[in-house]
Parts: structure tokens; C-alpha cells; sequence
């Protein structure tokens, strides 16, 4: 058995087919079909069943998985803990996001942890929030940039990076135009606009609503928080959203929400109760200092 096997066959779980993960790996698909094969008569069972248009694993194979994953663990932990102590990492860090927020500067981040750390592949993957809530649970995103207020998997630790007011946005001139401030009660009967489920924005809008008595009408959502401002700035709705968000939207009149207030939160969130790569554990910190940095507890950018 080697290690190349269990690397084929483990990226052909990811990918979902033979020939993705031939395209990830940059392989011919058949040489990965025959290694997969010569594994397979080694083990004595089939690890996939060919039967379908899909591929899927068989039972055998889907016992296998969970050892294939850790003995390339274990290869690859031993290439980095070499490194380590030469002092230069080596290795892959993936990182995922909901969405780049303008206030924080995942660039310059990115840009700081490749000069420190040249030898580290870096991946940066946008991915809709349960997409990324699932491969932060299995172990593929080593650190992960989303809004909190929904539920994450257990063993995940997270660190707020922004945290501003979520407000309520609507065109200028309409009938909410002279106001400062309304009740999350005076949403009830209102067109709203704002972030898809399983966002943590949305899981703050929908428990403040449920609070008040009724559930949000929401008529149009999407992950891009610039695209809801313009649908409010053409009047289709009220768009409820981070300061930051709306901030630069000359066209939008923005109110205050009280009774209650709500609190927009993105943070890095990453696992702890299982190990991780030095590569992976050097990411994390770095992203959490520069973070900091960017955006110091005490203070609130997009409330400024």
C-alpha cells in the first residue's frame, strides 16, 4: 500500500469522480484508475461502486476513508515537523470566507503570511455558509472567515473581528425617510432585504423577529451585502444590514433598529480539538494578530 494510493483515493471522495480529482491532483485520469484498482486488490474489496453514473463508496470503502485521511495526515505532519525545526514551513493552508468584507484587508493578510511563510500553498475559497460550516467540521479549511449567530460544529473556536450595529436602509424619500430610528416590531408587515439563510446576520435578524412576535418577509436576499443596499436604493424593500455595509451608499437614508438593538459579527473561526499542520497553526495566528490589528477590540469601525 502506498501512499500515493491513499492519496488518489482520498481525492477521488473530495472531488466526487475520477476525473476532478485528476484535475486537482494534475494526473491522467487513468493512471489514477489504476492505482485505485492495484489498491483495491491489495485490500481484497472494492472501495467504489461503478455501478451508477456516480461514483460511490461501498461500504468497505467508507470504512477505509477515515484511515486513508489519517495516514496522509500522519506523512504529512512528519514533513512539517522536519520543517519546523529547519524553521521554514512547509506544507498547504486552506482558508474559506463567506464573502471579503471592505473593512477588513484579507489581501494584504494573505500577502504578509506568503512573505513570512514562502514555501506554504495557500488556498483562499468562497464558499455559501453551509458549504464552509461542513468543511470546517471535516477538517478541509484549516481557518475560516464567516459571520457568527448560527450554530457551529463542536470543537470550533472562533475570534470576533468586526462588530458593528446592523441597521435598516431604505431609499431616500420614501416613507421611512424622516425617521432616525425604528422597533424591530415595525418590521413586521415590511418587504425586507437581507443576507441567506445560515448566514450569522440572518440568524440574528430571524431570533430578533421571532422575539418581537412574527417572522421576517424577507423578499430578496444574497450574499453580496453591496447588491441588497442598491435593491433598497431602487425602494423594493427595507434592507437590514452592517453599518459598513450601507455606509457608502449615498442613496440609502439609514435608521437606527432598537427594542432590541442587533449586532452584526464576522470572525475567524478554526478547529481545536484536533491537530493541525504547524502551517495551518502558523495561519491562524497570523490572521488572528493582523486581525487585531485591523480592527482593535475597543473600537468600531463600522459604527464610526
Amino acid at each position: 500500500m502506498e501512499l500515493r494510493q491513499l492519496e488518489y483515493f482520498v481525492a477521488v471522495v473530495d472531488e466526487g469522480g475520477f476525473t476532478k480529482a485528476a484535475a486537482r491532483l494534475h494526473v491522467a485520469q487513468p493512471g489514477i484508475s489504476a492505482q485505485i484498482k492495484r489498491l483495491e486488490r491489495e485490500l481484497g474489496q472494492p472501495l467504489f461502486d461503478r455501478s451508477g453514473r456516480n461514483v460511490a463508496l461501498t461500504e468497505v470503502g467508507t470504512a477505509v476513508l477515515p484511515y486513508a485521511r489519517a495516514a496522509l495526515w500522519a506523512a504529512s505532519g512528519a514533513r512539517d515537523v522536519v520543517a519546523e525545526f529547519t524553521g521554514l514551513l512547509r506544507g498547504r493552508v486552506v482558508m474559506a470566507v463567506v464573502t471579503a468584507p471592505w473593512a477588513l484587508d484579507l489581501a494584504g493578510l494573505l500577502a504578509g503570511f506568503h512573505h513570512a511563510h514562502p514555501a506554504v500553498e495557500i488556498t483562499l475559497n468562497e464558499m455559501d455558509p453551509v458549504s464552509l460550516t461542513e468543511s470546517l467540521a471535516a477538517g478541509q479549511v484549516d481557518l475560516a472567515l464567516l459571520g457568527l449567530g448560527a450554530p457551529l460544529p463542536p470543537g470550533v473556536e472562533t475570534q470576533v473581528v468586526i462588530d458593528q450595529a446592523v441597521v435598516a436602509a431604505v431609499r431616500r424619500g420614501g416613507e421611512l425617510d424622516g425617521r432616525d430610528r425604528l422597533t424591530v416590531a415595525e418590521l413586521r408587515d415590511r418587504t425586507l432585504i437581507t443576507l441567506p439563510p445560515g448566514t450569522g446576520l440572518r440568524s440574528v435578524v430571524e431570533a430578533a423577529c421571532l422575539s418581537a412576535g412574527f417572522r421576517p418577509q424577507v423578499a430578496f436576499e444574497a450574499s453580496e451585502p453591496y447588491f441588497l443596499a442598491k435593491l433598497a436604493a431602487h425602494g423594493l424593500g427595507v434592507a437590514i444590514l452592517p453599518r459598513s455595509a450601507v455606509s457608502r451608499h449615498d442613496d440609502l437614508h439609514v435608521l437606527e433598529i432598537e427594542e432590541p438593538a442587533m449586532r452584526g459579527q464576522m470572525g475567524l473561526a478554526w478547529r481545536t480539538d484536533q491537530p493541525v499542520s504547524p502551517a495551518a497553526r502558523a495561519l491562524v495566528e497570523h490572521a488572528r494578530k493582523v486581525f487585531t490589528a485591523q480592527w482593535p477590540p475597543e473600537r468600531e469601525r463600522g459604527d464610526r
